[in-house]
C-alpha cells in the first residue's frame, strides 16, 4: 500500500517572482497621488524603499498618468508610511479618502499585497469597444 502523494509538483518561483506576480497586477487609476514617507537612518526602511522603486517604474506609472509620486524624506526617526489619496469621484463611492500603510513592519512583497487587494479594485473596468469589419468594408475604405 502506497501513501497518496500531498505536496506540490514543483517548486515556488520565491519572493522575486512573487513580486513581478503582485506588480503586474497593480492597477492606480484609482489612486490620485502616493506619497512615501521615510527616515533613510531608520530601521526596517529597506522595504519601503523597494516598494518606492516598484512604484516609480514605467509600466507602473503608465497604469494612470496623472497619479502623482510624491517622496518625504525625514530626519525624525518615525516609522516609514505609504499614503495614498483616492480620486475624489471614487472615494464618494468607496466612502473612504485616503488609505495610510505603516511599512514599518511589512516587506516589499505584503505592500504590493495591500495595495492591490484595497486599492485595485476601486478602480473602474475598462470598456473594450471591438468591431468588426469585413474584408468588403476594410476595401472600401481604402477607396
Amino acid at each position: 500500500m502506497s501513501i497518496p502523494y500531498s505536496g506540490t509538483i514543483r517548486r515556488s518561483g520565491g519572493v522575486v517572482s512573487a513580486i513581478a506576480k503582485q506588480l503586474r497586477a497593480v492597477n492606480l487609476k484609482a489612486a490620485k497621488r502616493i506619497t512615501v514617507k521615510f527616515d533613510p537612518f531608520g530601521d526596517n526602511v529597506t522595504h519601503t524603499r523597494n516598494f518606492l522603486h516598484y512604484m516609480s517604474s514605467r509600466k507602473i506609472s503608465l497604469t494612470n498618468p496623472n497619479c502623482v509620486l510624491k517622496t518625504e524624506v525625514v530626519c525624525d526617526r518615525s516609522e516609514p508610511t505609504v499614503d495614498i489619496t483616492i480620486v475624489p469621484s471614487i472615494a464618494e463611492t468607496a466612502s473612504l479618502k485616503k488609505v495610510t500603510f505603516k511599512s514599518g513592519n511589512l516587506t516589499c512583497l505584503e505592500l504590493l499585497q495591500l495595495l492591490n487587494k484595497h486599492i485595485t479594485p476601486l478602480a473602474p473596468a475598462e470598456q473594450i469597444t471591438t468591431t468588426i469589419s469585413t474584408k468588403l468594408e476594410k476595401k472600401g475604405k481604402r477607396k
